[in-house]
């Protein structure tokens, strides 16, 4: 059975970077569950996170094709070790009526923030791990979903270890 993976890649932050690291993955046909990218303290350098279901003797190998492009400096699968984990989800959710003292109530308890009001929606943020988004998802009531999305997961080792250009 596949197992999931968070590997963290700092890569230069240079046009087509983003791409050729997710070719590398689609030329080999691992899948990738959810990728998320962005610029590190350093403008120069993007912290990218990668999350895959697959056999660990495929993850090894994907890392050492990840290691030989130029634009890659470090590649780590942060399950190596401790790490904190965070998603981001912002739901619209029909809020009308009775619904919207409950969304309030189910948004409380999850530690969410409405970030959008009008007459018949709330617009809810939930952050947390993705087993927190997904149960928040299973205690509203589907009827009242209107969108969702989410960011995918990000994450960092806990502790002194640093993973740094």
């Amino acid at each position: 059975m596949a197992d999931r993976h968070l590997i963290s890649v700092l890569l230069e932050n240079t046009s087509g970077a983003l791409s050729r690291v997710v070719g590398l993955f689609s030329a080999r046909g691992y899948n990738i569950d959810s990728v998320t990218v962005a610029a590190t303290e350093n403008p120069t350098v993007s912290r990218m996170t990668i999350v895959s279901h697959e056999e660990a003797p495929k993850i090894e190998q994907i890392t050492k094709h990840l290691n030989r492009l130029v634009e890659v400096i470090k590649v780590y699968d942060l399950l190596d070790n401790d790490f904190v984990e965070r998603e981001l989800m912002l739901v619209k959710l029909r809020a009308v009526g009775r619904d919207r003292d409950e969304l309030m109530r189910i948004a409380e308890i999850f530690r969410a923030r409405i970030v959008d009001v009008n007459d018949k929606t709330y617009t809810i943020e939930v952050t947390g791990d993705r087993g927190k988004l997904d149960a928040f998802i299973k205690t509203v009531d589907s009827a009242l979903i209107l969108e969702t999305v989410r960011t995918g997961a990000c994450g960092i080792a806990r502790g002194e270890r640093v993973l740094r250009a």
